[in-house]
């Protein structure tokens, strides 16, 4: 197979053109050019005269060598797929792993034991994606919490009522594994070649429920509300895991635990470190949420070519002598901004989009990194602690019922509150 990279494409521009760029470089007509795949795709806005797309293809043809030894332009390889290969599984014990949560980590980890004959129990506090849906649009309509089903717990991760963005700084081979078993499950096949590729959050649910559907299957035992409670270590070695369900606590014969609760799962973290697991602190970033016209973005991002181009998204980094860095995160394209809590008494923000990105609004994480030197303890759950002072500051300070607090940007750098809303009109519920 052959690589070509850098292949300009005009907004608009289709197949046929590409193939016909493709065969050119190649010096080949196209008819000659067997199969052609986009393998990546992005937007070149430097220009913004010149607004248009970035290509790399895999082609394949006949005499592939002969044409390789008289191509000299750079942007043509010779490229050999390398299919990840789940390792092979040597597992004696007669009792099935434990998976502890739903969210990407425990859906794949249990996806690819079952499919490699490794038939998990999995255990997730929260509910199904359906039920889990009504409960958070009960909450963003109501201001009233369910603390085992909301934008963190339940089918799917906190990431089911995000964005689906799937992006990494990493190059890891197993990626375009994970996205062609999301493609499989009904996520748009265009995520295997986007230089950004999203999924969108309306999409990603029925992608969430089609996995489950497939582990069911495979004979996988799918426990919603069950809730790990704690462990039994004898001997050096896992014995079983105690569980509350709906019927109440049980234990669960178990020597093989997958732990994938996430990050707000904190009265599990607590356990882990009763029962003795090492822990330590560690950095992360804390922040708000910002909001601008979507419109105004796009056209400032892609110039006069902006309404003929998916809805920009943008990156800021101010890095300060003093070491400290704010930079945006998780940028949301024609998204909203979603209540996200946990906890009673305590508010969390999050950035959400559906696939259309069509909402009047972007928003992004404005962040700050935060070290272990600032929680003002060097307990192993300091992090949480720190967390939980701000987000019950902000609730506080929204009057409660996990209403939000708001200002505007210019009452932001001036230090002043804002007594009225500005150009934008905010997309946070309640």
């Amino acid at each position: 197979m052959i690589r070509i990279q850098n292949i300009p494409l005009p907004i608009g521009g289709g197949e046929e053109q590409l193939r016909k760029r493709a065969a050119r470089l190649l010096g080949l007509n196209p008819g000659q050019l067997r199969s052609l795949t986009l393998a990546r795709q992005s937007i070149d806005a430097r220009k913004k005269s010149d607004v248009h797309y970035v290509c790399t293809v895999h082609v394949e043809v006949d005499n592939e060598a002969r044409i390789m030894a008289r191509c000299r332009d750079k942007n043509v390889s010779l490229h050999a797929e390398r299919p990840y290969a789940f390792p092979p599984v040597r597992r004696t014990s007669p009792l099935p792993p434990v998976v502890v949560g739903m969210g990407p980590s425990g859906l794949f980890a249990a996806l690819f034991l079952a499919r490699n004959g490794v038939i998990p129990i999995v255990l997730e506090r929260g509910r199904p994606v359906e039920e889990r849906t009504a409960d958070v649009e009960r909450f963003w309509a109501t201001g009233v919490l369910d603390t085992t089903s909301n934008v963190q717990f339940g089918e799917g991760g906190a990431g089911t009522f995000s964005d689906g963005k799937l992006t990494t700084g990493t190059h890891d081979p197993r990626i375009s594994t994970v996205f062609r078993a999301l493609v499989e499950a009904g996520a748009p096949a265009d995520i295997l070649y986007q230089h950004k590729p999203h999924i969108g959050t309306d999409i990603l649910r029925d992608v969430v429920r089609n996995v489950r559907r497939e582990l069911l299957a495979l004979g996988c035992d799918v426990r919603f509300g069950h809730r790990l409670a704690g462990l039994d270590v004898r001997d050096g070695a896992l014995r079983a895991v105690a569980v509350d369900g709906p019927g109440g606590r049980y234990d669960l014969p178990c020597d093989a635990l997958v732990l994938s609760p996430g990050h707000s799962a904190r009265d599990t973290f607590q356990m882990l470190l009763d029962a003795g697991v090492p822990m330590a602190p560690k950095p992360f970033a804390i922040g708000v949420r910002i909001e601008h016209a979507q419109a105004a973005l796009s056209e400032a991002q892609f110039g006069p070519a902006w309404e003929r181009l998916p809805a920009a998204d943008y990156k800021l980094a101010c890095h300060l002598p003093t070491g400290r860095s704010a930079f945006t995160f998780c940028v949301c394209p024609g998204g909203q901004v979603v209540a996200a809590a946990s906890e009673e008494g305590r508010l969390v923000t999050n950035g959400m989009s559906c696939r259309a990105r069509d909402g009047a609004n972007i928003n992004g994480g404005f962040l700050v990194g935060v070290s272990p030197a600032d929680f003002g303890s060097e307990h192993p759950l300091a992090g949480v602690e720190f967390q939980r002072r701000w987000e019950a500051a902000a609730y506080t300070l929204g009057g409660g019922g996990f209403r939000a607090p708001a200002q505007t940007v210019a009452d932001f750098l001036a230090r002043r509150p804002s007594t009225a809303l500005g150009r934008i009109t905010p997309t946070y519920r309640p």
